[in-house]
């Protein structure tokens, strides 16, 4: 290979051309020279839903990134910097910067979509993501041992919400316990317990009975809660009654 004045020829202009970048590289940076190819423009894009306003990420914090986070000429200015600069606001889940010729960067970000609080201290995007950022907005509320739970809670909460839309009803906490046992509280304020195994058969079988059998026990006030555990029925609790009312068979087994 090595006896090929053509290949030979090749690799030295290719080291050549590498070393002489490298040399450039070094003097505009050592000589300070971000007045050749100056960045005269940074455009700011919203990834989804395109062409809308941001909601949570302020101009202001924007204008703070760009003023001291992106430095440097067209050639020189470091991407992955200025991209890290916008990933480490609460509201950012990701970001991309591009170089756009001739003078400029491009910078689309993805602003974090708030699904539920998670516990006290953090929330849950659309993706089911734990991210550090607070809001007023009422929201339902996870619960889980890890943060690693959070997609699982996430997909749970859509498939019971999509279950318990025929009642009208709707979930303002759901809570995975240590023990892996599911627990529902309604917006109404009835808890309902689901346990470890087959929740969502049990969650089907409150939705199929409710009109005709729970609802009735249910005059005036929400239920405190319902307990689905029951293979061949299931105990409810009435607003401040202290025993609780098993329903075995009295539904002609419908449970």
């Amino acid at each position: 290979m090595w006896d090929s004045c053509r290949l030979l020829n090749f690799v030295s202009n290719v080291l050549f051309m590498l070393v002489a970048a490298a040399v450039i590289g070094a003097f505009a940076q050592y000589y300070g020279l971000p007045r050749f190819l100056p960045l005269k423009t940074v455009q700011i894009h919203k990834m989804q839903p395109a062409h809308s306003a941001f909601k949570h990420i302020t101009r202001e914090q924007i204008e703070q990134i760009v003023k001291h986070d992106v430095y440097g000429n067209f050639l020189s200015v470091n991407l992955i910097s200025v991209r890290d600069a916008f990933v480490r606001l609460p509201w950012v889940r990701q970001a991309k910067v591009e170089r756009v010729w001739p003078l400029g960067l491009k910078i689309s970000i993805e602003e974090q979509q708030a699904l539920a609080h998670w516990g006290s201290h953090a929330l849950v995007n659309t993706y089911g993501e734990v991210f550090r950022a607070s809001s007023d907005k009422r929201m339902p509320v996870f619960r889980a041992p890890m943060e690693a739970n959070a997609q699982e809670v996430t997909r749970n909460y859509r498939r019971f919400s999509t279950m318990l839309s025929p009642l009208n009803q709707s979930i303002s906490a759901i809570r995975l316990s240590s023990r892996r046992a599911w627990q529902i509280r309604l917006n109404s304020g009835t808890l309902l317990e689901l346990g470890r195994q087959e929740i969502e058969k049990r969650l089907l079988r409150y939705v199929s009975i409710y009109d005709h059998s729970i609802a009735h026990l249910n005059q005036d006030e929400p239920l405190a809660y319902v307990d689905l555990r029951y293979p061949s029925g299931f105990a409810v609790s009435l607003p401040k009654a202290g025993d609780s009312l098993k329903d075995k068979r009295n539904t002609n087994k419908e449970t």
